[in-house]
């Protein structure tokens, strides 16, 4: 951490471990001392946590759904090569299709989190980065 954060003394005296994590809490509430950085008030706040929240309840779904729809295609090609070889037509078959829509699926994950980040994550970072940014001046 010496390499990231100037130097203020031993990392219990920075944030006391009794109070690092309230059991209360539905986030990790940091206690701000009077001269904390702009960055450490901004990770104690509320709008922080709740984007770190919607960031995770989007890519949580979208990780497991990939990386089932991946096993799913390593699966059959493994234990069902007679149905990954069916022509679908001409020299195509079953498994080139499958592995074309990895390709595609990536895509569309990709182009679904651009349009909901632009929703649900932007408005709020841009709350953050404006709070950041007048903390320094």
């Amino acid at each position: 951490m010496a390499l990231f954060q100037p130097s203020r003394g031993t990392a219990s005296s920075t944030y006391p471990a009794s109070s690092t994590y309230p059991a209360n809490s539905t986030y990790p509430a940091q206690p701000v001392r009077g001269n904390a950085s702009g960055y450490e008030a901004v990770r104690a706040s509320r709008d922080f946590w709740t984007l770190r929240r919607r960031f995770g309840s989007f890519v949580g779904p979208a990780c497991m759904l990939f990386i089932g729809w991946y096993f799913l295609y390593v699966v059959f090609a493994v234990f069902a090569p007679g149905f990954m070889r069916v022509r679908v037509f001409g020299d195509i078959n079953v498994g080139l299709c499958f592995g074309v829509l990895q390709f595609v699926s990536t895509f569309a994950i990709a182009l679904s989190y651009r349009r909901w980040a632009a929703r649900r994550l932007d408005p709020l970072s841009d709350r953050l980065r404006q709070r950041l940014e007048g903390a320094r001046r």
